[in-house]
This record gives structure tokens, C-alpha cells and sequence, in this order.
């Protein structure tokens, strides 16, 4: 018997078709009900009512009950995070997909990764943090520094309340479409909705892109900036 835990459980969940699908639907962050995640697993009512009891009691998901509905989300952003590392391994290992529009390069450029920003834009961002000293990052282990504390408090972000937090105030995500990693965590999370409180960006509904608007644009590059 291999010693340690037990990923086959894991596995088992995740890689039913239906199921996979169903997981990806929610990396937007956002919480669906059975009813949106039936669909977008192309399955039926009853079956999603099972695939989605097996993810629930499997760990990977958490479900509220609001009126007559019962809405699902990831059960954390170490879920998240597996997934998206779990989505690179595939885009490495699998034959190459046909590219199906324009959509997906406004994927790759830019998206949410379950509540923080992902994609070219997200990986920029991260790489400019650490050269610029904001942050450090030894063996993805990532910190925020001092200099990375007094800009972020001056670009708007509550940076105490964050470091009181459960939750790490910084964290690297593996990023599947770039294969490098991303900034997550609670400064991750703070910082895509600082921009999109302000209308710098939005997420394209019924998809993971972000866009941003030309004033986001500059944001961020003055974010990215020394």
C-alpha cells in the first residue's frame, strides 16, 4: 500500500467528463445551481444531482441553500489551484487543440482564476511584482515586502486587514495556459477586485475573460511599473 493520501480519491471525482466540466464552470468564482452546472456538464437534472452529491461530499465543492435554490461553488482556492495546474498538465500532455475563435485568445491574455487574475496579463503582473521588489518569491513560497506593503496601501488596498486574515495574504497559481505562475491569495483576490469595483476591468459574462477598460489598462500598467 503507498503511504500518504489517498489522490485516487481525488481523481476519481475529478475525472468523470460531466464532473470535470462542471468544476471548470466554477472557476469563474462564481457560485451556479444545479440547473447551470447540468448544463454546462451536458448531462441531465438527475444525473448532475448525483455527479454534484459526489463532489460535495468528495470535499471539492460547498453548497447554500437560497429560496428554492441550492447554488454550488469550489470549496476553496486550494481547489482553484489544483484545477488550474490540473488544466496545464492537460494542455501539456494532450494532443494540441483546435484553436474554435477569438475567444480564446482573450482567454489566454486575461481571466479569472476563480477570484484572481490569470492568464498572460496575470503571470506579467506577478513577474513585475518581484522585479520591482513588492514581493519575494523563494521556491513559490511568496511574500509581501515592506516596499510591496506601502505600495499596494497606496494604490488603495487595506493590506492590514488582509495580513489579520485566515486566508495567506499571497500565494503562487500555477497558471495552465502559461505554465508559469500567477499571484493569488488574499492580495491576488484583492487586486482584481480593487479593478473591477472601479470599472477598470469586468469579467465577459458566461465566460472566464477579463477585459479591461483603456483607464484599467493604465492601472495596470502602473502597477506593473518601478
Amino acid at each position: 500500500m503507498t503511504a500518504g493520501p489517498n489522490i485516487s480519491i481525488i481523481g476519481g471525482l475529478i475525472g468523470d467528463p460531466a464532473r470535470a466540466a462542471m468544476l471548470n464552470a466554477l472557476m469563474s468564482g462564481r457560485a451556479l445551481t444545479a440547473s447551470e452546472l447540468a448544463q454546462s456538464g451536458g448531462v441531465t437534472a438527475q444525473t448532475a444531482s448525483s455527479h454534484l452529491s459526489k463532489l460535495v461530499d468528495g470535499g471539492l465543492l460547498t453548497v447554500r441553500r437560497q429560496g428554492r435554490h441550492r447554488y454550488f461553488a469550489l470549496a476553496g482556492e486550494d481547489v482553484a489551484a489544483m484545477l488550474e495546474a490540473m488544466m496545464g498538465l492537460a494542455l501539456k500532455t494532450a494532443p494540441a487543440p483546435v484553436r474554435t475563435g477569438p475567444r480564446d485568445p482573450r482567454l489566454r491574455k486575461a481571466r479569472i482564476c476563480y477570484d484572481h487574475l490569470a492568464g498572460d496579463m496575470g503571470v506579467e503582473l506577478f513577474n513585475a511584482l518581484v522585479e520591482n521588489g513588492l514581493l519575494q518569491n523563494i521556491d513559490e513560497a511568496v511574500l509581501l515586502t515592506e516596499a510591496g506593503t506601502r505600495r499596494f496601501k497606496a494604490f488603495g488596498i487595506d493590506i492590514d486587514t488582509l495580513q489579520r486574515a485566515r486566508r495567506p495574504t499571497c500565494r503562487a497559481c500555477l497558471d495552465w495556459s502559461v505554465r508559469r505562475v500567477h499571484l493569488a491569495g488574499g492580495l491576488g483576490a484583492a487586486i482584481l477586485t480593487h479593478f473591477t469595483e472601479r470599472n477598470w476591468a469586468w469579467r465577459i459574462p458566461d465566460t472566464r475573460i477579463i477585459e479591461f477598460s483603456p483607464e484599467g489598462q493604465r492601472r495596470y500598467k502602473h502597477l506593473c511599473s518601478r
